[in-house]
């Protein structure tokens, strides 16, 4: 995924806030949803475009899917804005 992709998907704040709970361990949707007060189609919503940010990844357990945080894209992003500042 592209950078735009990212700053796009970042630049929502129930994204970032969503990156911070994954920041703790894995959740599920539902657990996610209970920290918001939006429609529980609006996580799921927040949640696709986080991932396909790549910024989150999921794995399936029974009925159930897990989210998690993916902080090889995180890196990325702060080595691009390091060497853009020339540090």
């Amino acid at each position: 995924m592209g950078i735009q992709n990212t700053l796009r998907a970042l630049s929502d704040p129930i994204r970032r806030e969503i990156l911070t709970l994954l920041k703790k361990g894995e959740m599920t949707a539902g657990d996610i949803a209970e920290r918001f007060d939006v429609t529980f189609a609006s996580i799921s919503r927040h949640l696709s475009i986080l991932k396909e940010a790549d910024l989150i990844r999921d794995r399936r357990d029974g009925k159930f899917i897990y989210y998690q945080l993916n902080a090889s894209v995180l890196e990325e992003i702060l080595w691009w804005i390091s060497d853009l500042k020339g540090e």
